[in-house]
């Protein structure tokens, strides 16, 4: 029997606005709490009075390593239904390894990828996209979403995958900066690209080491922008 998501223990932000001051309520499925602070930091910049609750639930990506993202789908439903009972009016899902489960649940509220705009901005860049990965798991979904947004937009492209050897382990000890500086470098190493895809949200910051003249995409603030609209349109 799956987990429920209680049953994981997901944690919901303390920093969330009250909902009676914007009426809109985005629930974000983390699989890391590290990812807490960025959203909200981009909530306070970018879109003031929308309430975030977050939803952080380790174990679905702990699993999904193992067994693959199809392995937590009722993990993944749960938490998604739970969201919603809690008045969430739509759900961002800001991991892309279980972002596909995730977008494909049948929940009873929309639910986005973050990882999506990102994927549409490579595919409009150009046809050469490289997807950089700190965990092997991440790179086969991610493939599938740039290559699903260039069949949506009728455009060529050639994807290929780069993992960041060393990088996901200095993020699992907290060395965030430790990781996004390897990630930069493997990046500037990249140069016949038109785009360079950051795959999971906890790589985003490496934009700030990189040197490269290619477009380095990450997922936080498309993604975080789409779910604004999506409560919005609720």
């Amino acid at each position: 029997m799956e987990p429920t998501a209680s049953e994981h223990a997901p944690t919901t932000s303390a920093k969330s606005r009250p909902a009676a001051a914007s009426g809109r309520v985005l629930a974000l499925l983390h699989t890391s709490p590290a990812h807490v602070p960025v959203f909200d930091a981009l909530r306070d910049e970018e879109h003031p009075g929308l309430e975030l609750r977050h939803l952080v639930v380790e174990e679905l990506l702990a699993r999904a390593r193992v067994e693959g993202p199809d392995a937590v789908a009722g993990a993944v439903r749960a938490a998604l239904d739970e969201a919603a009972a809690q008045g969430a009016d739509a759900v961002l899902c800001t991991c892309s390894t279980i972002g596909g489960v995730a977008e494909t649940a049948g929940a009873p509220v929309p639910v986005l990828r973050a990882d999506r705009p990102m994927a549409a901005a490579a595919v409009a860049a150009g046809s050469r996209v490289v997807v950089l990965a700190t965990l092997e798991s991440t790179l086969e979904p991610t493939v599938a979403l740039v290559e699903e947004e260039a069949r949506r937009a009728g455009r060529p492209v050639q994807v290929r995958t780069l993992l960041v050897d060393g990088a996901w382990e200095r993020f699992a000890a907290g060395d965030i900066e430790g990781c996004a500086r390897k990630v930069a470098v493997a990046a500037d190493a990249v140069t016949d690209a038109d785009a360079l895809v950051l795959a999971q949200g906890s790589m985003a910051s490496a934009q700030d080491f990189t040197t490269t003249s290619v477009p380095v995409l990450s997922s936080p603030r498309p993604g975080l922008a789409a779910g604004a609209a999506a409560v919005r349109g609720r």
